[in-house]
């Protein structure tokens, strides 16, 4: 059995469609299947079937995939592996991140690293936690930053921070605040960042919340930490940036929960930020596939944010 058929009926899992997978191929579509019918007659058995969703495996074929997939990784890692042990670091590195924390980490790690590896070429992609997992289980991705906790068993994790969240609200009081919440509001200067007192989240339980999307870590992170408060929140706006949610909150359209390194540095045209008295922390971990062979760029990489940790901290 050839490798290039195992690439073949992958691509046409992936796509649902023998034409789409054809043209990723970059082969005839006539071609395509019988390549398929060839090694379908090879095994014994019936890969695909069409259905009204496109073109799906058979339960014999989901267990060919799942097998075939499998065969792949290794026999990429193999060709990698052996290129790194006779040529060096390779000249390419993936990483992704959720856009919550990769504009805040990235862009000066990323600087360091290609000072260090100047024929590197990096490529990032930004995705939700959920999306970023599944790259990353795919072998799509070399190397994600991600918040715990991780649903996927087959990821391994490498720690790189740990920091404080912060309860982000409009600086002018409203109708739904608590009488806690006003008294910190008035008595916050107006060049103030962060509050001196502190508050108890349950307070929040009758503001209106802006979250992030479904598929988004983060946001697991919030309804878990309302959750052991007591109150489910009441979430009137959800989007997928950070930003716009704090943006929202300055409006006085709600409160949101943030992690201290997104907070906006302008007092005057931003959130007022409050410590929640819990003092909750959210951990942020390198995550890559624990049976896949891990490059040396993505070593490196993680080599040169531990230096700029240790340098930052003397």
């Amino acid at each position: 059995m050839e490798i290039r058929l195992l690439q073949y009926a992958v691509e046409i899992y992936r796509k649902k469609s023998f034409t789409k997978a054809a043209d990723s191929l970059h082969i005839a579509q006539p071609s395509l299947s019988q390549q398929i019918q060839k090694l379908e007659k090879e095994i014994g058995v019936r890969l695909f079937t069409r259905g009204q969703g496109g073109v799906i495996p058979t339960p014999e074929g989901i267990r060919f995939i799942e097998k075939a997939q499998q065969i792949l990784r290794q026999h990429d890692d193999l060709l990698r592996e052996m290129h790194e042990n006779n040529e060096g670091i390779g000249s390419e590195l993936t990483i992704g991140a959720p856009a919550v924390t990769g504009g805040h980490v990235l862009p000066l790690l990323i600087k360091n690293f290609l000072k260090r590896f100047p024929q590197m070429k990096v490529r990032l992609i930004e995705e939700s936690t959920e999306e970023l997992e599944n790259l990353t289980i795919r072998g799509d991705v070399d190397l994600s930053i991600l918040p715990l906790p991780i649903e996927s068993n087959q990821l391994a994790t490498h720690l790189m921070l740990t920091e404080p969240l912060l309860l982000a609200v409009p600086r002018e009081e409203k109708d739904w605040m608590s009488e806690q919440i006003r008294h910190l509001v008035r008595s916050a200067d107006e060049n103030d960042q962060v509050t001196e007192g502190t508050i108890p989240l349950a307070e929040l339980s009758c503001s209106p919340f802006i979250l992030l999307k479904q598929g988004f870590g983060f946001r697991r992170i919030v309804l878990d930490l309302c959750a052991d408060s007591g109150f489910q929140p009441q979430i009137d706006f959800e989007t997928s940036n950070i930003e716009t949610a704090q943006s929202l909150v300055a409006s006085g359209l709600g409160v949101t929960i943030v992690p201290k390194m997104v907070m906006r540095q302008n007092a005057n045209v931003n959130p007022l930020y409050i410590p929640l008295q819990s003092h909750p922390t959210r951990t942020v971990v390198f995550a890559y596939l624990k049976e896949r062979y891990l490059s040396l760029a993505a070593r490196a990489f993680m080599d040169v944010y531990e230096m700029e940790r240790l340098e930052t901290s003397r």
